[in-house]
């Protein structure tokens, strides 16, 4: 098991290379969560994640007969740009296995920092096992991206320098996938001051680490689609499940719905680009279930790399869960001023609408009536629900996606 003196010696060998992140106050977010709010940023990262840490600190510890043969990984993300920014960073020759459905800007962000970046297969389980056979046949060092000693070390360095950055630190919330970031950061922190609670938090859709916990062992968990997919780990590490048991006081869960609703906030209110992974932090300290109140509580923010095609779709879903938005279809009679009469109910509610079209063809379409489709900007869910009675009082019947 790694201890406080390994994350140290990490902290030693990256000290002129790992960039360190600022831990930021946020006055909007602590009054709505009701704790005083800090942000240890590592969207602000080389890379744009914290995955660089675990990556250097491991490729920096091999043998100089490893290094000759070079290194291999696998990942979809943010591990592959950790390992070959690392790589580039020390001149060893880099090999990536990426699924073939990788993000483009993610593979040539790889390929940039110098990595020899190869497709294969579907998913990621693919690219893991065309790694593992390629590390055979070549001998090259396979980097894994949490199971790893050396990993979790170079990840607590991240609890080093949140307690030198505010020692009054009184809780800490960090994102869990496969364990090597909070393994490291509550090893380092609980080693120094064990009076600090440490909490971990997962996606809904795939809580392995709390249902691992739960067993007493850990256990593979089916996955479902979500936007947090950089921790969307089916099963925890052994290392890291230890480390986790032995040292985190508590973990949560959070939906697609809080998950989107914490990316826009981010967007709008702190101005900053966050990926689904780095959101799930502070999506639990706004919600109900956190047990702290009025404490110093650093949230971890983990990445920012967010796929530009995807933008759109964050704001878009985050809009609707926070009632922000709303899409509904109307029956009308096909006849000069009714639709502007919708229009002017709309208007008074003080919607704005986005977009609007009518179509005279469809199964619930009789003879001289039209459908009518609105796309409009509201203020709350509350906004909504008025603009909906409103149309009711009127005698419009409408269909809500």
């Amino acid at each position: 098991m790694i201890t406080i003196k390994d994350i140290m010696r990490a902290r030693q060998k990256m000290q002129d290379v790992i960039t360190l992140t600022p831990l930021d106050h946020s006055r909007t977010f602590s009054n709505m969560a009701n704790n005083e709010v800090y942000f240890k940023m590592e969207n602000f990262q080389k890379t744009g994640s914290f995955k660089v840490r675990g990556s250097y600190n491991k490729i920096h510890s091999l043998k100089k007969e490893e290094l000759e043969k070079g290194v291999i990984a696998a990942s979809a993300g943010n591990h592959a740009q950790g390992v070959a920014y690392a790589s580039s960073m020390l001149g060893i020759p880099c090999t990536i296995i990426m699924p073939t459905g990788a993000p483009l800007s993610k593979i040539e962000a790889t390929k940039g920092y110098g990595a020899n970046v190869k497709l294969q297969g579907d998913l990621f389980d693919d690219a893991l096992a065309h790694a593992l056979s390629l590390k055979k046949e070549t001998g090259a060092a396979f980097i894994h991206p949490f199971d790893d000693e050396e990993v979790i070390a170079g990840q607590g360095t991240i609890g080093l320098e949140i307690l030198e950055q505010l020692p009054e630190t009184e809780a800490i919330v960090c994102p869990v996938g496969g364990g090597g970031l909070i393994a490291g950061l509550a090893a380092a922190v609980k080693e120094l001051h064990p009076s600090i609670q440490i909490f971990g938090v997962e996606a809904k859709a795939c809580p392995s680490m709390g249902k691992s916990l739960l067993e007493k062992k850990t256990i593979t968990v089916e996955s479902e689609p979500t936007m947090a997919d950089g921790i969307a780990v089916k099963k925890p590490g052994d290392l890291t499940f230890e480390l986790v048991q032995k040292y985190v006081d508590g973990m949560f869960e959070v939906d697609e719905k809080e998950i989107a609703q914490t990316m826009l906030l981010l967007l709008e209110r702190s101005k900053m680009l966050v990926e689904g992974s780095g959101a799930v932090s502070l999506a639990s300290v706004l919600s109900d279930r956190f047990p702290v109140k009025n404490k110093k509580t650093v949230a971890i923010i983990s990445g920012g790399n967010v796929d530009i095609s995807f933008i759109s779709r964050i704001i878009e879903r985050g809009m609707v869960e926070a009632g922000r938005f709303m899409h509904f279809e109307t029956i009308i009679k096909d006849k000069p001023g009714n639709l502007e009469k919708i229009t002017q109910i709309i208007a008074e509610q003080k919607g704005n609408i986005l977009d609007i079209s009518l179509s005279h063809i469809g199964d619930k379409i009789y003879p001289n009536y039209a459908q009518l489709s609105l796309s409009i900007e509201t203020r709350n869910r509350e906004h909504i629900q008025e603009i909906l009675h409103a149309l009711h009082r009127k005698g419009y019947s409408t269909y809500v996606d």
